[in-house]
C-alpha cells in the first residue's frame, strides 16, 4: 500500500509529497509525518491488505486537533492533511519501473496521483513543484514534478563534503560533488552523491549551473581554488551559495576580490563562514552546521 499526502496546511507534520509504502509482510519504508497518526495509519494498511478487502483508492483526512467530532487524527499540533491510499498490483509496476529508470539514468518526471491510481510521465515538468485540484473526498489530482526535488552542489570532495553528502542525502537532497583530484579516498567512499565530477575547478562553471533549487556549498581545498571557483558562481542565481573557512581566511579573500573590482552586492550573496555558528569542531558537526543553514534557506528564505 502506498500512502500519498496530497495536501497539508497549517502545523501539520506531514507535508504534500510526503509518501509512505507498507508491504503485506510488515515491511515499511518513508513518512507520512510520524506520531500516532502515522501508527494508526500503517495499522489501517496492514488490516487492508490482510483483507484483500481494498481494490481502489481512497482518501482520508487527518486533523490534528482534539476538539473536533470527525476526521480526528490524534495528534494536537494543529493543521490537518489529507493522504491517498493506493494498493499497489502487478498492473502499477511499470509506473515503479519508469521511475526506477528515470532516477537512475538523470531524468526526471512528473508523478501523478488521482482517484484512479498512480502514473509517472518521464521527462515532463512543471512550472512549480506541485499542481493540485482536491474537489471531494472521492475525486482528487496532484501532481508532483521530480525535477523539483532540491539539489546540493557540493565543490570540494574531502571528509567534510563526505559527511555532509550522507546528511544531505538522507533528509532528501540531489547530492553532486566536484573536486580537481583524482584518487582521492573520501570521493571514493561516497555512496551518498548521485553524481561525482572529477575535473579542473577552471571549468566548473560550464557544469554547475544556476537554478532556484540548487545549493552550493564551497570548500576546496584551499583559497586559490576557492577563489577560481568563486569568481564563477557569483554572477549565477543559486538558491544559497555559502563557502567554508575561517573568518580571517573570509575577509582576506573578500577585501582581495573587492580590490579587484567584485561587486560587495555579489559578495554579500555568500553565506560565508559556512554554517550556523554552532562551534562545530568535527567534519560531522561541521556538516550539521551547514545542512542546518542550507535548510534554513530552503525553508525559510
Amino acid at each position: 500500500m502506498l500512502m500519498y499526502v496530497l495536501h497539508s496546511e497549517g502545523s501539520s507534520p506531514g507535508r504534500q509529497g510526503f509518501k509512505m509504502l507498507v508491504s503485506g509482510s510488515g515491511l515499511i519504508s518513508g513518512s507520512i509525518g510520524g506520531g500516532i497518526m502515522e501508527y494508526k495509519l500503517v495499522e489501517l494498511c496492514r488490516q487492508e491488505l490482510a483483507n484483500k478487502a481494498v481494490k481502489q483508492p481512497f482518501s482520508k483526512r487527518q486533523i490534528h486537533q482534539s476538539n473536533i467530532a470527525r476526521d480526528k487524527s490524534g495528534m494536537i499540533c494543529s493543521g490537518e492533511q489529507t493522504i491517498a491510499f493506493y494498493p499497489l498490483g502487478k498492473s502499477d509496476l511499470t509506473t515503479v519501473s519508469g521511475i526506477i529508470e528515470a532516477d537512475s539514468n538523470g531524468q526526471y518526471g512528473v508523478f501523478i496521483a488521482d482517484e484512479q491510481g498512480i502514473r509517472f510521465d518521464a521527462g515532463a515538468s512543471l512550472s512549480e513543484p506541485f499542481e493540485t485540484d482536491i474537489s471531494n473526498p472521492e475525486k482528487w489530482l496532484v501532481k508532483e514534478d521530480f525535477g523539483h526535488f532540491p539539489e546540493l552542489h557540493i565543490v570540494g570532495g574531502g571528509h567534510v563534503s563526505l559527511a555532509l553528502s550522507k546528511l544531505a542525502n538522507q533528509v532528501g537532497f540531489v547530492v553532486k560533488i566536484y573536486d580537481d583530484r583524482t584518487d582521492l579516498n573520501t570521493v571514493a567512499q561516497n555512496q551518498y552523491a548521485e553524481c561525482i565530477l572529477v575535473s579542473d575547478y577552471e571549468n566548473i562553471g560550464n557544469y554547475l549551473l544556476p537554478g532556484s533549487n540548487k545549493y552550493v556549498a564551497l570548500m576546496s581545498f584551499g583559497y586559490r581554488t576557492d577563489k577560481i571557483v568563486l569568481q564563477q558562481l557569483l554572477d549565477l542565481d543559486f538558491k544559497y551559495l555559502g563557502m567554508m573557512g575561517s573568518a580571517e581566511k573570509v575577509k582576506t579573500l573578500f577585501a582581495e576580490m573587492l580590490a579587484e573590482g567584485t561587486p560587495q552586492a555579489q559578495l554579500d550573496k555568500v553565506h560565508s563562514p559556512i554554517g550556523l555558528p554552532i562551534a562545530s569542531k568535527t567534519p560531522e558537526e561541521i556538516a550539521v552546521s551547514i545542512l542546518a543553514e542550507v535548510i534554513r534557506v530552503k525553508n525559510i528564505g
